[in-house]
């Protein structure tokens, strides 16, 4: 989007962390370092993309090696509320709708 552009929210959209504004309160997607994910309603945020997510869902991927086989296993847990420290997200991103 260019400088002062019009969001979907109808908030205007001036730098990267404004894009993130639009997703208060919404259910949204968030990849971390380690193999994991998360989705949960975001409740907030600040400059170094610390979060503060409810209703979450953490996805764990573990990867097993046997001999030349690969197994890929993967672990749920559900947290009520939960602080993700900024320096691991990788990705913010809108729940997709399916």
């Amino acid at each position: 989007m260019a400088e002062g552009e019009e969001g979907p929210a109808g908030g205007s959209v001036s730098e990267p962390l404004d894009l993130v504004r639009l997703l208060l309160d919404e259910v949204v997607f968030v990849k971390l370092r380690g193999d994991r994910e998360l989705q949960g309603r975001l409740h907030a945020y600040d400059s170094h993309m610390n979060l503060i997510l409810g209703d979450v869902v953490e996805t764990i991927y573990i990867v097993e090696e046997d001999n030349s086989d690969e197994e890929i296993r993967t672990t749920t847990k559900k947290s009520e509320m939960l602080f993700v420290r900024g320096d691991s997200v990788v990705l913010v991103s809108p729940q997709n709708s399916s």
